[in-house]
């Protein structure tokens, strides 16, 4: 039997095949049954910027008392009438899941500015998150906002997370900066510990019965995985960091591709949502049995193999194999 274990943002993790943030995750129940099934961690459904502010007050009042304690900081939430307790219940299901389970249990924030993001991250590392993912969904829809200045609001946001908290940090990003391997240094420089590569960006579809602007959720496919198999494959020999892949992971294959090409570890949603959590095993297993038919003792051993650094081809990642590629179609 290979070694299959590894390291993710410092964390020792008995395989990569790790559950990523979904409603799988939103209960205790649903937490167990992730680790039932194989998880070597779990990452926490987010918790989104607009629960955290939508009242200042009493959100002010929630971050100011006692986050330096760890069990009995969950007590300190007061009972407001008429306001969400969507926080305080998060905050909860880090301490139960952290009790409950042993994989790593990390959190996840999602929103699109400093504002609430570090008060609430010191809360999460207080009630006993392994680690915060920190989920940047920002669309910058305005016309004269510049390109330098949306990675600037990145870097800001990651930075004031990193100087709030002492656990590790990942931060979940999309593909549409203009020079992403820049970007992911820059990020890499604030205090990230990892990224997570990709996040889908949900978009808008239209009614054409109706005539309305309609959302639905599209799961993923395997051919999703071209992109974040192209950059993990290029940061692996270039940034000091835990790199994550979370697109497209539907069978064992995907789990190899994404070892090869440099991930420490492989996260999983659409999968689990169609098939259950029990998939978890098929993709541990498949990596298994890969790793015995190719030779590779340890994921340690196959990890990267395939990078750009590693390759006989290293254009085979460059602008030389897209013009390879058009001129090879019959």
């Amino acid at each position: 039997m290979p070694d299959l274990s590894t390291t993710y943002l410092g964390l020792p993790l008995a395989h990569p095949v790790v559950a990523s943030a979904s409603p799988l995750g939103r209960s205790l129940d649903g937490v167990r049954a992730l680790e039932d099934a194989g998880a070597a961690a779990i990452v926490l459904p987010s918790l989104f910027e607009e629960q955290i502010i939508r009242d200042n007050e009493s959100f002010a009042r929630y971050s100011a008392a006692g986050s330096e304690s760890f069990a009995e900081s969950l007590s300190y939430f007061p009972a407001v009438p008429g306001v969400s307790v969507g926080p305080e219940e998060y905050l909860a299901l880090i301490a139960g899941a952290r009790a409950a389970v042993g994989v790593p249990v990390i959190a996840s924030l999602n929103g699109a500015s400093e504002r609430g993001w570090v008060d609430f991250a010191t809360l999460m590392e207080a009630a006993g998150a392994h680690a915060i993912e920190l989920n940047i969904y920002y669309l910058p829809v305005s016309a004269e906002a510049t390109g330098r200045e949306v990675e600037d609001r990145y870097v800001r946001v990651v930075r004031a997370v990193r100087n709030a908290i002492t656990i590790p940090l990942a931060v979940k990003l999309s593909p549409y900066f203009s020079a992403f391997g820049e970007m992911a240094g820059r990020l890499v420089d604030a205090g990230a510990n990892g990224l997570v590569l990709f996040n889908r960006f949900y978009q808008p579809d239209f009614d054409l019965d109706k005539l309305e602007v309609v959302a639905d959720l599209e799961l993923s496919t395997p051919l999703e995985i071209r992109l974040p198999l192209l950059w993990i494959a290029v940061l692996r020999s270039r940034l000091q960091a835990s790199l994550a892949a979370t697109s497209g992971v539907h069978s064992s294959a995907e789990v190899v591709k994404y070892l090869l090409a440099g991930a420490d570890a492989v996260m999983t949603t659409s999968a689990l949502l169609r098939n259950g959590a029990a998939h978890l095993r098929l993709l541990v297993d498949g990596l298994a049995g890969w790793m015995e038919d190719q030779g590779y003792a340890s994921v340690a051993q196959m990890r990267g193999a395939m990078s750009q650094q590693k390759v006989a081809d290293p254009d085979a990642f460059e602008r030389a194999n897209y013009v390879r590629i058009l001129q090879s179609w019959r």
